[in-house]
């Protein structure tokens, strides 16, 4: 598509002379801003702190795709996303989905489960660091019958990335203060002794089954879609002990099969703590 200067235009008044926005007006903001330079389906916009459960700042789903995009994924299927795992090694850029993605991830359950249900044929995110381990993950998404982003299309993005970034770090700077909130309406009528629990649910779900660290820390990247190479590349061991902890936790857990253990990870993760409640955007 050729860019649309007028609507480019538009969008970039929208920001002259202030100094604070809203998420819906920013928001806004950056999806005129993209709709002027590429064609997309969706937006959505997350941000990040460590383990934490991510907060988010705008979407422009319908009240259905909300459940899938929004409400589902924060349940507990974000702690397997290539985008929040990028996210936390604090990386900085737009990056494809499927540049960021294990090697098996097309094929994994949490592929196959979850995010089948989004129907999309690809997502590109803006990843902008802030002060206080918080990443801003801005997503582009465009569905099947949309087809991916042209590789002309990306590097126009990329191109929009420093800009973008800016903005963001702009705009959005009190970050810190509202996964503060979240943490303390988890805490609230607390006692102090069961505060790490509520404080990150994700450290506690296998914990609680009994599983090992090492056993943990192979069985998160199964379900992230790591295959048995890549998790001994990651881990530095043998592909042969790699299997041989699987097996074990599959017979821990009495098990057979990837299903199975998604399931258990997801229902684990759903009372690990009478977690607080995500906080959305303010729209």
């Amino acid at each position: 598509m050729s860019i649309d200067l007028e609507g480019l235009f538009q969008s970039f008044d929208a920001t002259v002379g202030k100094s604070v926005m809203t998420d819906a007006e920013f928001g806004e903001t950056f999806r005129r801003m993209m709709a002027a330079l590429v064609r997309f389906d969706y937006v959505v916009v997350f941000a990040y702190r460590g383990k934490e459960l991510p907060i988010d700042l705008y979407s422009t789903f319908d009240p259905e795709e909300n459940v899938v995009f929004v409400t589902l994924y924060q349940i507990g299927p974000y702690l397997l996303d290539p985008f929040y795992q990028t996210a936390r090694a604090r990386r900085s850029g737009v990056f494809r989905m499927r540049e960021l993605a294990p090697d098996r991830f097309f094929s994994s359950e949490y592929y196959r489960s979850y995010y089948v249900q989004t129907g999309l044929a690809e997502e590109i995110g803006f990843f902008v660091t802030l002060d206080d381990d918080i990443t801003v993950v801005l997503s582009l998404m465009r569905r099947e019958k949309t087809g991916p982003f042209p590789p002309a299309e990306f590097a126009l993005l990329k191109k929009a990335e420093p800009l973008v970034a800016r903005l963001v770090r702009h705009f959005w700077p009190g970050l810190g203060a509202r996964f503060d909130a979240q943490l303390e309406a988890g805490m609230r009528g607390k006692k102090r002794g069961a505060a790490a629990q509520v404080l990150q649910p994700a450290d506690t779900v296998w914990r609680d089954l009994k599983l090992t660290s090492r056993e943990t820390a192979i069985v998160d990247l199964v379900l992230q879609g790591h295959s048995s190479e890549s998790i001994g590349l990651r881990l530095n061991i043998s592909t042969g002990t790699v299997k041989v902890h699987r097996r074990n936790v599959y017979r821990k857990l009495g098990i057979s099969s990837q299903t199975q253990l998604l399931s258990i990870y997801l229902k684990t993760f759903g009372s690990a703590g009478d977690r607080p409640a995500p906080q959305s955007a303010g729209r």
